[in-house]
């Protein structure tokens, strides 16, 4: 691959974004924490996407993770020893006004996704949201949210309109306790290649990127933007429900107790189960009593 060039006039503290030729690069850089979402890294990625769609010299966006996962979600370690460094991301959870990925940010530059390793919960997001996924033979994929006492929402539902719906279901029920192989992400849809060996994942995304670059940006902008809209009818009074859903257990016990129980490394003690909250579908997110799940 060529030689890297930073993009931005700013450092970043948890990605690397830089380009290579015409293809621009988001990467996932805290290998030591499974490359978690930590309060830095959820306000700097909607910067990244923004100066790598903004550059001209970039013609194509891989997203990958440094070390040996590609993304593993919200950092719940943080979250049960600082909840309030997560508040501002809490406030967008409610409102369905997330900006992690490339579609939450409406980057119009296509965006391949490389997953190397584990991606789970929140890392599903930039699954889903991506143009093109393709995998490292060895990459998995799980959606833990139920395991740790939160409800799955946007990832599952975003990649319900992918895959087979059972599919998507069973991952979201079955939680940490099964992953998905990436040679049975590739027989769902969820992924178009698997890279064998491994470790040419990221020499295999460049060179697809490459190919990508080759044709026309309006074009495959536009065109972009036509299959996604495609996709979209549905999709946002989905996820707004899905929000719904979501903010209707904050408050509860077990909102607290899995962080704490993962940072701790023990069993959860869950509250008995006292039966479904009330439908809160026909109200607005945003009126929701139970307040932020902190």
């Amino acid at each position: 691959m060529s030689d890297p060039v930073p993009v931005g006039d700013q450092p970043f503290e948890t990605l690397v974004v830089e380009r290579r030729g015409p293809v621009g690069w988001l990467v996932f850089d805290r290998p030591n924490a499974g490359n978690a979402m930590d309060a830095t890294m959820l306000a700097e990625l909607e910067r990244a996407w923004r100066v790598l769609d903004d550059d001209p010299d970039v013609r194509v966006i891989v997203n990958t993770g440094a070390g040996r996962n590609f993304q593993t979600g919200l950092d719940v370690v943080q979250l049960s020893r600082d909840p309030e460094a997560l508040r501002e991301q809490s406030r967008r959870t409610k409102r369905a006004e997330l900006k992690l990925s490339a579609w939450h940010n409406d980057v119009a530059t296509p965006v391949i996704a490389a997953v190397n390793g584990a991606c789970a919960g929140g890392g599903l997001h930039f699954v889903a949201d991506a143009d093109i996924v393709i995998a490292a033979a060895d990459a998995t994929f799980l959606d833990p949210h139920v395991s740790i006492g939160q409800v799955t929402a946007y990832e599952a539902i975003a990649l319900a309109r992918k895959a087979p719906f059972e599919a998507i279901m069973r991952m979201a029920l079955v939680g940490r306790h099964e992953r998905i192989t990436a040679a049975r992400a590739h027989d769902l849809g969820v992924v178009s290649e698997v890279v064998d060996p491994a470790e040419r994942l990221r020499e295999r995304a460049q060179e697809l990127a490459e190919t990508i670059a080759q044709n026309s940006p309006a074009a495959m902008a536009v065109s972009k933007r036509a299959l996604w809209r495609a996709l979209e009818l549905g999709l946002t009074d989905a996820c707004r429900a899905g929000a719904r859903d979501l903010v209707s257990l904050w408050g509860h016990p077990d909102q607290n107790e899995g962080p704490q129980a993962f940072a701790e490394r023990r069993p959860a003690r869950w509250a008995p189960f006292t039966g479904l909250p009330a439908d809160p579908h026909d109200t607005d997110p945003t009126d929701a009593p139970t307040g932020d799940p902190q």
